[in-house]
């Protein structure tokens, strides 16, 4: 009835029609027919068969060899020495298990040629890790043993092999993955179980996933069937190009769920072009130790919700101290981007030029100041950030309760009973009441305050005066700097009643 009345109304027709038009398609969808064959078009690929058979041939099969150490076959029980059974279970498994001589071990991955004239190779780190032969399997039968590794990256879990071609190989191209969407189109082509050439097909579930196998986490997601073997593969668009290197999947049996992550080309693009030119990669550094925050965080620091990284403390001499920013710092905007979230800015500043000048948007204490920092060269053992130590207090004073938590002065006394670094210094946290808000936080004894309501503090009355003071401007929370027994910083906002 409510057809046939919009039908009469004239005004109502054309959503009517649009309806019934979409019924009769999907209609002819299932009774096959150029309408069928239309309606799959528009909502996927019809086939992906013309940008594999292009593709194929320059993904490749990565066999590797190593050398593991240990006994051949069955483990011998641990029987006394000398027992009358020794010399029997030492024949018997000597004979089930063979020579006790150190073995070779294979293992097998995939990876993608992207200079068919250099006979350049990538794949992932963990694919080629401590062997001691890498050889390449062409979709063609061929096979080329690996000259060199020129480089990997342990981060990134990215690596670039070298062979030496008789005639130039077929190669790939990166493309964008910053351009992609979810839900547009992919396809994975590798070596799954050993099943080289394996062409599977899915979407884009997901973009910036953090799987926390590194501090660059920045995965792409995707439904197309990616099992083991497949690590080191590209991921494609429908252009060929190649979007991400896949490398990890989440599955409780080992086999696909669709659920796989490949590394971004916006990541793997920077990361091959340095290990091709210095074998190695090289990162750009601010030096600081960055903390996410909640809400009741961002209103302590004055700063919107869902905005910017926290600074929690500034390495002694690196580009950030040198350049003035502060720990409490909540940096907004980095080299004119934008900063979300304390997860994007360590990528952000990797991908750096070493010895660039960029300017950093931070909010500092509710007010807005733009700090030009020199970046400066990430290397693995850089020192970590601490505060400097401060002078230890000569009187003591008896234990002071502020917000649920009995505070006293550090003595060596105190020092001793938390073990608490000679390094850390300000007012230490002796007990806490177990139904207050700042057990909530997780704060504990032995935990040091450095500063509330960003004031350094020494006494329990310095932070007495700064909640009154916090009370007195109507906020909720009062921001603590905790300092724990390590030197491990962290903010943390207390709601005060």
């Amino acid at each position: 009835m409510s057809v046939t009345c919009s039908e009469r109304t004239g005004a109502n027709t054309m959503p009517w029609r649009g309806i019934l038009a979409g019924l009769v398609a999907w209609l002819a969808v299932l009774g096959g027919g150029p309408a069928a064959e239309k309606a799959y078009a528009e909502n996927g690929p019809r086939s992906v068969a013309p940008v594999a058979e292009k593709l194929i041939d320059a993904v490749v099969n990565i066999s590797t060899s190593q050398t593991a150490k240990g006994p051949q076959g069955l483990p011998l029980p641990e029987i006394p020495k000398g027992s009358p059974f020794d010399d029997l279970f030492q024949d018997f498994f000597d004979r089930r298990g063979g020579p006790r001589v150190p073995r070779k071990v294979s293992s097998l991955g995939s990876g993608f040629v992207v200079d068919g004239k250099e006979g350049l190779i990538v794949t992932n780190n963990h694919v080629i890790a401590d062997a001691d032969e890498i050889f390449i399997n062409f979709h063609d039968g061929s096979k080329l043993k690996v000259d060199k590794v020129l480089g990997r990256d342990v981060k990134s879990d990215l690596a670039l092999l070298k062979v030496t071609p008789k005639a130039p190989l077929v190669d790939v191209k990166f493309g964008s993955s910053e351009k992609l969407a979810v839900g547009d189109w992919v396809m994975a082509i590798g070596n799954p179980f050993g099943l080289g050439g394996t062409v599977t097909v899915g979407i884009i579930s997901a973009k910036q996933r953090d799987i926390n196998t590194g501090p660059y986490d920045d995965f792409l997601q995707t439904d197309a069937a990616i099992n083991r073997g497949n690590s080191g593969g590209p991921l494609f668009n429908m252009n060929g190009e190649v979007i991400g290197v896949n490398t990890a999947i989440i599955s409780p049996t080992g086999g696909s769920i669709g659920i796989g992550f490949a590394i971004p080309s916006a990541i793997a693009v920077n990361v091959i072009e340095q290990l091709k030119l210095y074998g190695e990669t090289r990162r750009g550094w601010l030096g600081v130790n960055l903390q996410s925050f909640e809400e009741d965080l961002a209103e302590s620091l004055g700063v919107p919700a869902g905005m910017g990284a926290l600074v929690a403390s500034v390495a002694e001499g690196g580009p950030a101290a040198k350049s003035g920013l502060q720990s409490g710092d909540v940096i907004v905007r980095f080299d004119g981007r934008e900063i979300k979230n304390m997860r994007g800015l360590p990528r952000i500043v990797a991908d750096t030029s070493i010895g660039k000048k960029v300017p950093v948007e931070v909010i500092r204490k509710g007010e807005s100041k733009t700090i030009e920092v020199e970046i400066g060269r990430l290397v693995d053992d850089e020192p970590s950030a601490a505060a400097p130590a401060e002078p230890e207090p000569e009187v003591a004073l008896e234990p002071q309760e502020v917000l649920g938590l009995k505070l006293a002065v550090m003595t060596d006394e105190l020092r001793a009973r938390f073990n608490i670094d000679r390094s850390v210094s300000g007012v230490i946290v002796t007990e806490v009441d177990p139904a207050s808000a700042a057990a909530a936080k997780n704060i504990k004894p032995g935990d040091v305050i450095v500063e509330a309501a960003q004031d350094e503090v020494a006494t329990p009355e310095d932070v007495a005066r700064s909640v009154q003071k916090v009370k007195k401007s109507g906020r909720k929370a009062v921001l603590l700097r905790i300092e724990d027994a390590k030197g491990d910083l962290r903010f943390v906002a207390v709601p005060i009643g």
